[in-house]
């Protein structure tokens, strides 16, 4: 049933407290206790986030010649993102509402220059098996085939594999830095020179590393290449609102040139209301997120981000050789920046298991699938929290490993199951239909107790529902 707006407007006080207490059974993200979605650093830099945003709440960045200042401050955040990421003077772009649409916008830039440069049309573009899923959703929107390339044993693309790849339709090829599953950062340098030499753009995905792999490398952490620097890299993409704290809703697309810009704009010049042009995806672009993406800039400054990454690094250096001294844990491939995921060496320690004793301890674990594995996406502000964490996932495998049969019950039975259903295709189809039934009129809730269970309202979760029509659907066939 849907909920009517009241009758009559109320006090501004009464709303505000009202929207604070829906926020009761939200993650304690500020108690370090949330490892992917929220960068909160401490109430005195929210603050300062929540002032700039309302500086400019009002403005909208739809027609750059309307509020020249929200263009002043978009020139300023591109020309400090293309240094960052060692770009020369010709390399610019767009503040964009977020990674996806970064993402978005690069794959539609590529399909539309090779389709006008060299009439490609069916476009095909090349990813590593590890590209965030934003890769996938920009492939189904613009009808451009995906190609994946597998992984070595090191969880980096196989280079030979993807030569082998690229063919007359490919109109691009996907690096990341790093990527999300593992956090290792792809080989970009012999990526740019495949790239190169066949004729074809490399983007990388830098919507994770973008404002923190720059500012290790000052402060001397040995990174491989991966930005502007490689020959072959045509643009990147990367996120304010991640590691540069900025407010959500920001992050940028640059390209080397303006040349292959141009391919991400879109005209129509007969439409009665007038000859209209954008930059990207969206039309009206909310000023807020520029005005706090510029004042995060400025209030940290190069110093400061260099201490934000030297804490993240901290706490991330803390968290590995805590994982590495508990036995039947091993970090998975060689993450590099503020990435990382762990997986068990023993069959009999369910690594879903623990992950959800570390949920009834009130942490707020992400799984992996291909391999089995939990994930954490580290902050400076949980340099606070590795030793908690790592005393916690310490008991948690204790209690696994003197419980298997843990492996069998809640969020690690539905999440093992769930991990080894054959049939993906219809998985894919039972998610679509069961998560588009919370968007129905009256909505639904979200039942995070078996990791990120969607609840049909019935208090079960929509992993366990998947899960309990693959049971059912082997028991009809006898299996």
């Amino acid at each position: 049933m849907h909920k009517a707006m009241p009758e009559k407007g109320r006090e501004g006080d009464e709303v505000l407290a009202q929207l604070e207490s829906f926020k009761a059974h939200d993650p304690s993200f500020k108690e370090g206790r949330v490892w992917s979605l929220v960068y909160y650093l401490n109430e005195k830099h929210s603050e300062f986030t929540k002032n700039a945003y309302h500086s400019y709440a009002s403005e909208n960045g739809l027609n750059p010649g309307a509020f020249k200042s929200l263009k002043k401050l978009e020139n300023e955040i591109i020309g400090a993102t293309a240094t960052i990421l060692n770009g020369t003077e010709e390399v610019c772009g767009v503040v964009t509402s977020g990674g996806t649409e970064s993402c978005l916008m690069a794959v539609k830039t590529y399909r539309d220059m090779a389709r006008k440069t060299r009439g490609v049309k069916k476009p095909e573009m090349i990813l590593p098996t590890t590209a965030h899923v934003a890769w996938f959703k920009a492939s189904e929107y613009f009808s451009v085939k995906v190609r994946l390339v597998p992984l070595t044993s090191g969880f980096t693309p196989d280079l030979k594999k993807l030569r082998k790849l690229i063919n007359r339709n490919t109109v691009m090829i996907l690096g990341s830095a790093p990527e999300y599953p593992h956090g290792c950062i792809d080989p970009i340098e012999q990526m740019g020179e495949i790239a190169e030499k066949k004729g074809i753009p490399l983007h990388v995905d830098a919507c994770v590393g973008g404002f923190i792999l720059p500012f290790l490398e000052m402060n001397g952490e040995e990174l491989p290449p991966w930005d502007y620097r490689v020959p072959g890299v045509t643009s990147i993409s990367a996120d304010i609102h991640k590691y540069g704290y900025a407010a959500k809703g920001a992050s940028t697309i640059t390209y080397r040139n303006l040349d292959i810009l141009r391919y991400q704009m879109f005209v129509y010049e007969n439409w009665p209301g007038g000859v209209f042009a954008s930059p990207a995806l969206l039309g009206t672009r909310p000023g807020g997120g520029y005005a706090a993406a510029w004042s995060m800039l400025q209030y940290f400054g190069q110093e400061g981000y260099q201490q934000l990454a030297a804490d993240t690094i901290a706490a991330v250096n803390g968290l590995k050789a805590g994982i590495a001294s508990i036995a039947d844990l091993e970090v998975i491939g060689n993450p590099i920046g503020p990435l990382f995921s762990f997986r068990s060496t023993d069959p009999d320690v369910s690594i879903y298991a623990v992950g959800d004793q570390m949920d009834a301890r009130g942490w707020q674990v992400n799984r992996n699938q291909f391999p089995e594995g939990l994930h954490a996406m580290v902050t400076a502000q949980h340099l606070q929290v590795v030793d908690q964490y790592i005393a916690d996932l310490r008991e948690s495998v204790e209690v696994v490993r003197a419980n298997p049969e843990l492996a069998q019950q809640g969020g690690a039975a539905t999440y093992g199951m769930l991990a080894h259903v054959p049939l993906r295709g219809v998985v894919r189809k039972k998610v679509l239909e069961m998560f588009s039934e919370q968007y129905r009129a009256g909505g639904g809730e979200l039942d995070m107790s078996s990791g990120a269970s969607v609840s049909d309202g019935n208090g079960e979760g929509l992993l366990d529902r998947i899960v309990s029509w693959y049971v059912t659907r082997q028991q009809k066939k006898g299996r």
